[in-house]
């Protein structure tokens, strides 16, 4: 079996795959200060509810942002598991040219959707993933990783609001407004963020469109992405499984090169 995990500012994603086939996820809050034996009782944890050992797991791989965690999970892998992980960066983005003015800035996480999405569609793409951040990565044609852009996400743009509007009541932001209007101050709230947020998609895709001179098929991925797919104008499809794929086809094609 294979672990692969994507560590992200805001959550931790895992998940289980037997061959080809994702067979268990998991989602966790990223925690920066835990240890590596409070990490082994987690997914010990997990494993047991659906019958997996440690023993079970033959390779991990991994896709991480958050610097501070990479000795907490390098270390539970070595001690529970008796491998060291892999970690994804630009040098092992698995047949993918990078063309970042300066590769290793590029996060583990946008390296790793690019490559599952070009693997499943084979054409010039635009990734939309919906995190902390909200990322967009144009991949060519050819499977090259172009570049994209970095926004803030939808949950921190509202945390500021919140926090610097005190009158402002929180809303709920996993449901879709019942008008672009609204008719309080709630309804305004959620109405300005989410429609407001699926009109900022849509117009940097079409900037993007218009710069690449293609016509790209545009995914999304993460949190939010079937919230925002259902009003976007743009958004042609969802992937929710993104990143675990694109962490399996990694591990894949890497033990494919030592082999040769």
């Amino acid at each position: 079996m294979l672990l692969v995990v994507d560590i992200g500012n805001t959550n931790t994603v895992a998940g289980i795959f037997q061959e080809s086939r994702l067979i268990q996820q998991w989602r966790f809050r990223t925690e920066r200060n835990a240890t590596e034996d409070e990490l082994g009782v987690l997914l010990n944890s997990m494993f047991n509810s659906s019958s997996i050992r440690f023993r079970d797991i033959e390779k991990t791989v991994i896709s991480c942002v958050v610097p501070p965690v990479v000795r907490i999970y390098d270390a539970f892998c070595r001690k529970y598991l008796k491998h060291a992980p892999h970690w994804v960066d630009a040098a092992s983005a698995a047949g993918m040219p990078i063309l970042y003015t300066n590769p290793a800035e590029v996060g583990a996480d946008r390296i790793v959707n690019a490559v599952a999405a070009y693997e499943r569609y084979r054409t010039s793409l635009i990734v939309i993933d919906f995190g902390t951040a909200t990322t967009f990565d144009v991949i060519s044609e050819k499977g090259e990783y172009i570049g994209g852009a970095i926004t803030p996400g939808v949950m921190i743009s509202s945390e500021a609001l919140f926090m610097h509007a005190s009158k402002l009541p929180r809303v709920d932001l996993l449901t879709a407004p019942a008008a672009v209007i609204g008719r309080d101050t709630a309804g305004s709230i959620k109405a300005g963020i989410i429609y407001g947020y699926a009109g900022l998609v849509d117009g940097m895709v079409k900037r993007m469109v218009k710069e690449m001179g293609q016509k790209p098929k545009v995914i999304a991925t993460g949190g939010l992405a079937r919230l925002i797919h259902g009003l976007s104008e743009t958004i042609e499809a969802v992937e929710p499984d993104l990143t675990l794929e694109g962490l399996r086809i990694i591990s894949e094609r890497l033990q494919g090169a030592d082999k040769a």
